[in-house]
């Protein structure tokens, strides 16, 4: 039934509609922080649904598809973000198993050992004993953390608070909250540049992600155009092969980047460009804002239809 559902929404042709689905991190058990966040268990269950349902398309081809208007019925891209260690070890094996392509957006900056900013404070909370977490020398409040709800909400509003600051600022911020949790932090949570060229073997996309996942409306132009050059050359050097693709951080339309941004995604030698936005593409939509979205839930027919409704939704721009 899903499967002649999703037909009917995205027939082959001119009129088809693509859905690109976004993933960051695939955690080997459930993250009691982050219970929606996709498992092993969860993961595969999702990707055998969209196995039966869709055409599941490597991003070169359903972006020639969308340019030419020669998709095929119930087309479907998976796509993941940022560069996480657990897309190697929990995600690939699953995709191998059921032979389902996907394009990892990697930022090079954190690879090797890093860490991005949002998972210093994501892990500082983890790991922080006591009921109380005192940031007022940052003027960043004090944070009840006895549970992990009031740990969840605390993450929340710190996130919401560092996200929009330029990126040299929030990491200084960051490394500061985490000097006053007096943790000790994860190293291992990104990839190294081996396991990316495992990627590579086994047949997956690489993408840029930038080098340091700045929001790009605030930068220069020329700060712009050094986080996409400089990334991209890096995983070039690392993979050996051309990155045709790249991912707006953050990726919400109007917000996190503009027709400014677009255009020197165009001027770095980009092919297509992936954004936050919900909704479906279509031919003679703008390839360099094509949209994605994620589908959190965990039952068959709630994640079948909120693909669906999803289709249902005109991409955010058209060329």
């Amino acid at each position: 039934m899903m499967r002649l559902l999703m037909h009917a929404l995205a027939p082959a042709g001119r009129g088809a509609k693509l859905s690109v689905l976004m993933f960051h991190r695939v955690h080997a058990e459930p993250d009691p922080l982050f219970p929606g966040e996709p498992h092993t268990h969860s993961f595969e269950q999702k990707m055998d649904w969209l196995k039966r349902w869709f055409n599941v398309l490597p991003l070169a081809e359903a972006v020639a598809g969308l340019r030419d208007g020669k998709l095929p019925s119930r087309p479907a891209v998976i796509t993941f973000d940022d560069g996480y260690a657990d897309n190697r070890n929990v995600a690939l094996p699953i995709l191998l198993r059921l032979g389902l392509p996907a394009t990892f957006f990697v930022c090079t900056g954190f690879m090797d050992g890093g860490r991005m900013w949002n998972d210093t404070v994501i892990e500082t909370l983890r790991r922080c004993a006591g009921s109380l977490l005192d940031l007022r020398p940052l003027d960043l409040g004090v944070h009840p953390i006895e549970t992990v709800a009031q740990r969840r909400s605390a993450i929340a509003r710190l996130i919401g608070k560092l996200k929009y600051l330029l990126p040299a600022e929030r990491q200084s911020r960051v490394n500061a909250i985490a000097v006053c949790a007096d943790v000790d932090l994860p190293d291992d949570l990104m990839m190294s540049s081996s396991q990316l060229q495992e990627m590579v073997r086994a047949g997956m996309t690489i993408g840029a992600h930038t080098v340091h996942h700045p929001i790009l409306q605030g930068l220069p132009e020329d700060e712009v155009l050094s986080e996409l050059l400089e990334g991209r050359r890096r995983l070039e050097q690392i993979t050996g092969g051309a990155v045709r693709f790249f991912a707006y951080p953050n990726g919400i339309p109007g917000r996190d980047y503009s027709a400014v941004q677009v255009q020197l995604v165009r001027q770095a030698g980009f092919e297509a460009a992936v954004t936050t936005a919900r909704g479906a593409a279509r031919h003679g939509c703008d390839l360099f804002q094509i949209p994605r979205f994620t589908p959190w839930d965990s039952g068959g027919l709630r994640f079948g239809l909120r693909l669906a409704n999803n289709l249902r939704q005109v991409g955010y721009a058209t060329a």
